[in-house]
């Protein structure tokens, strides 16, 4: 049985809506859940061995973070035609190739957004393409100044942080 669900809000990214379900004990029960149509995350990866961050104002939380770029799926949009343009929009660069990596729901308490996050190499400068409401620097950075920065809380994002992680974890040990 599907539960019932009542659209709170519609905005232009996501919409909110409201699930009746039951509880353990049969006794109903309303939940609220950001409902978002996905997202890419890009780990943009230099010949050279740098990783290309973004430092990027975020309204939410009222400061710039250090980010990898990342961007929401337009409707029917391929995800990896999306993590292309994100790459180019946000960074200035193109990948020769871009590698489907891991997924993961980022809040998956309160919201359906599921994060698809790719390895881009190969890459060439063409120049950022920012969006008008956009405020966004590129520093490519040295893997371990990266890692230093996460272990320092300097790097506060948590798709930055898990997509680092899981790359020296379980890829880059690898090589």
């Amino acid at each position: 049985m599907n539960p019932q669900r009542q659209t709170l809000l519609t905005s232009v990214k996501f919409h909110v809506d409201r699930i009746a379900l039951t509880d353990r004990e049969g006794r109903p029960v309303e939940r609220d859940v950001v409902v978002h149509p996905g997202a890419v995350v890009i780990l943009p990866i230099l010949d050279d061995g740098r990783i290309v961050l973004i430092r990027n104002q975020r309204f939410a939380v009222g400061k710039q973070l250090i980010e990898l770029p990342a961007g929401t799926l337009e409707p029917n949009e391929d995800i990896t035609a999306c993590a292309a343009r994100e790459l180019i929009e946000e960074t200035g660069y193109e990948a020769a190739d871009i590698q489907p990596f891991i997924n993961y729901y980022a809040t998956p308490g309160i919201c359906n957004e599921r994060m698809h996050t790719f390895i881009a190499t190969g890459l060439k400068l063409v120049g950022q393409q920012l969006e008008p409401t956009e405020d966004i620097q590129v520093e490519p950075t040295a893997l371990a100044d990266v890692l230093a920065a996460i272990e320092h809380g300097k790097i506060e994002d948590a798709k930055t942080i898990a997509t680092i992680l899981y790359y020296c974890h379980f890829i880059r040990t690898k090589d």
